[in-house]
């Protein structure tokens, strides 16, 4: 009956361990595995997010009438 109690009272110290640092470590461990979860998603392709072939600047700025060059001589 000794080694059943040791065994449960081994096995609880060792659940409320793991929820502790479940409860400690939640941002730091949500972000590896949002990592992981991305790595391992055959569909994920990480150049989805910044388009290479997107101009750097969408809206140029358009020639006014109000533009005056200025001649150097």
């Amino acid at each position: 009956m000794g080694a059943l109690t040791t065994a449960l009272i081994a096995i609880a110290g060792v659940i409320l361990g793991w929820i502790t640092i479940e409860m400690a470590c939640k941002p730091c461990l949500e972000k590896g595995r949002e990592a992981i979860d991305q790595n391992l998603n055959p569909d994920y392709d990480p150049d989805e997010q910044h388009n290479i072939r997107t101009p750097l600047n969408p809206n140029p700025p358009q020639e006014s009438d109000s533009f005056i060059p200025i001649k150097i001589v």
